[in-house]
């Protein structure tokens, strides 16, 4: 293995674990601040169970997409440079829709940074065979 699919692969570890913290800041943050403060709204009961099942997949959404990044770029095979591309690709274009949406924030910032580092992880790894 050469020393550019290596720091590739590393880039993704790190982009990866950047995913992760966002999403125990995130699921963590829900049930400190943002569940308490549903539960003491006016809204109804449904769309209150409906924004905590939505608020938690999004969570386990980072976590599914970072580990199938580094799984893809730790394994040999002839599309794990698309695959680490493609879940760079989807978690950017989640922070930037949030930000369009939300504003942008430190919950936004994390998962660009985690996005880019995924995404040039994945164009410094080589193709299939190392």
């Amino acid at each position: 293995m050469n020393g550019r699919n290596r720091a590739g692969q590393i880039v993704v570890a790190v982009g990866s674990g950047v995913l992760f913290a966002a999403a125990a800041f995130h699921v963590l943050a829900g049930h400190s601040i943002g569940f308490p403060a549903l539960a003491a709204s006016n809204l109804n009961g449904g769309l209150q169970s409906a924004f905590r099942v939505v608020f938690l997949s999004v969570g386990w959404d980072w976590v599914l997409l970072g580990t199938i990044a580094v799984v893809a770029a730790f394994k040999a095979g002839a599309s794990r440079r698309t695959l680490v591309l493609i879940c760079g690709f989807g978690i950017l274009t989640e922070a930037v829709a949030g930000a369009a949406v939300m504003g942008v924030f430190i919950g936004n910032e994390m998962i660009a940074a985690a996005a880019i580092l995924t995404i040039i992880g994945g164009y410094m790894l080589g193709g299939g065979n190392g």
